[in-house]
C-alpha cells in the first residue's frame, strides 16, 4: 500500500522547491506541466485533438508550436478551457499510470491546477504551498522576466489562493520567514507513519 499525494499552490508560491525537498528525501515526484508538455508531442490522439480545435499551426515539423498556441489561448478564456479539456484528462491517465509503477511508501503529484483539472478526488492527501500574493508576483516577475500585468492576467485565472488552501489537508508555508526544509520533514515523517501502522 502506498498514498497518493498531492501538491500545488499558486504560481510563484514555491511548489517545485518543496517538490525537490521531497525528491532529495527520496520520494518519486510527478511533474504535471511537464508532463502535459510531454503528451502534447508525444501522445498522436492528443496531437490529433490539437490540430483539429487550433489548427495545423499548432505543431512545425511534428513539435508543438507553444508561443502560438499560447497566444490562441492567452486572453481567451473559451479556448484556454478547451485545450485544458483535452490535455488534462490525458495528463490524469498518465498520472495515474506512472503512480502504479513506482516503489515508494508514498508518491507525489505536482500540479498547479490539481482542484481546477480534477485530480484531486483521486489523491488520499493534498498539501498546498503558500506565499503571500505580493511575493508570489514578485518571484514570477523576476523568474519569467514578466510585468506585473501579466503575472497577474495568469494568477486571476487559479482559483483564490486562500479557498485553495482551505481545500488542502496540509499546508507549508514559503513566506521567507519560516524554515521549508523542517515543514517537508514534518509532512514526510507523516505519510511514512500512515503507511507503516
Amino acid at each position: 500500500m502506498f498514498l497518493k499525494v498531492g501538491l500545488t499552490g499558486g504560481i510563484g508560491s514555491g511548489k517545485s522547491t518543496v517538490a525537490k525537498i521531497f525528491e532529495v528525501l527520496g520520494i518519486p515526484i510527478y511533474y504535471a506541466d511537464e508532463a502535459a508538455r510531454k503528451l502534447m508531442n508525444e501522445d498522436d490522439t492528443l496531437k490529433t485533438k490539437i490540430k483539429k480545435h487550433f489548427g495545423e499551426d499548432s505543431y512545425i515539423n511534428n513539435e508543438l508550436n507553444r508561443s502560438y498556441l499560447a497566444s490562441q489561448v492567452f486572453n481567451d478564456n473559451y479556448k484556454l478551457d478547451l485545450l485544458n479539456s483535452l490535455v488534462h484528462p490525458v495528463t490524469i491517465r498518465d498520472a495515474e499510470n506512472w503512480m502504479l509503477k513506482q516503489n515508494s511508501s508514498y508518491v507525489i503529484k505536482e500540479a498547479a491546477l490539481l482542484f481546477e483539472a480534477g485530480s484531486a478526488e483521486n489523491l488520499d492527501y493534498i498539501i498546498g504551498v503558500y506565499a503571500p500574493q505580493s511575493m508570489r508576483i514578485k518571484r514570477v516577475m523576476d523568474r519569467d522576466n514578466s510585468s506585473r500585468e501579466d503575472v497577474l492576467k495568469r494568477l486571476n485565472r487559479q482559483i483564490n489562493e486562500e479557498i485553495k488552501m482551505k481545500l488542502c489537508d496540509f499546508v507549508i508555508t514559503n513566506d521567507e520567514q519560516q524554515l521549508v526544509i523542517p515543514q517537508v520533514i514534518a509532512l514526510h515523517e507523516k505519510f511514512l507513519s500512515k503507511v507503516n501502522i
